[in-house]
């Protein structure tokens, strides 16, 4: 039988993004980035609440205003440094004090908008159906021939002498970092979001990109306005 957990998402969105001035209000088809995943979240019937986790008032009053419920987050939980896990500890907390009751989290990534609008529920579906502790959102990824840096030389992850056809690779999955799912309470004890009984949900390419920098912001206009 499939366990029926009240699931509550979580949307980290600083206010002092470092690749992209205000990337969570940068406007993107139309609407402020963080638009779409509050709606694609508002959208979900699986959802329960919707939360968006900011030090920024200006993305806090937007997120209030279209829907969202949300979470007053200090700068020492807000700057760079800071990780997503620590964030996620935060809402949490705050969400626990106020007497809120759930037990799952879906931990949403504002910076990825191209998202199918069921992707939430059926992850969670999924999530539930395999009795997962933690599950993160990917994409099939064919970019294994990588090279790096190291002591100002370069240097290849596979043998290039030894090429193999692409057919030949083992498929590889890519983490794209869109959302992920997790059970609150181990959260709480682990301080990681992948845990225990890890599960992938498999996504489109075209539903993974993230926005990092503003070449990606031109790409992402594209993919939204030639979605159906």
């Amino acid at each position: 039988m499939v366990k029926k957990t009240i699931v509550y998402s979580i949307i980290l969105a600083r206010g002092n993004s470092k690749g992209i001035k205000n990337k969570n209000l940068k406007i993107i088809n139309g609407r402020p980035l963080i638009y779409w995943s509050i709606k694609q979240s508002l959208n979900s019937k699986l959802i329960k609440k919707t939360f968006v986790s900011s030090d920024s008032k200006k993305i806090l009053n937007y997120s209030k205003k279209i829907g969202a419920e949300i979470i007053n987050r200090p700068f020492k939980y807000a700057n760079s440094k800071t990780s997503s896990e620590t964030s996620w500890l935060h809402a949490i907390r705050k969400l626990e004090q106020s007497k809120f009751h759930f037990d799952t989290v879906l931990g949403i990534q504002p910076t990825s908008p191209s998202r199918e609008e069921k992707d939430f529920d059926k992850a969670i579906k999924l999530f539930r159906k395999e009795k997962f502790d933690t599950l993160f959102s990917a994409n099939k990824t064919n970019d294994t021939n990588l090279w790096y840096f190291k002591k100002n030389k370069i240097f290849s992850n596979y043998n290039f002498k030894k090429r193999k056809m692409r057919q030949d690779i083992n498929q590889k999955f890519l983490e794209n970092g869109s959302f992920y799912i997790f059970d609150k309470k181990k959260f709480i004890l682990k301080k990681c979001r992948l845990f225990g009984k890890i599960g992938m949900y498999l996504m489109k390419k075209i539903n993974s990109f993230q926005i990092d920098d503003m070449e990606d912001i031109e790409l992402i206009n594209t993919v939204l306005k030639n979605k159906k």
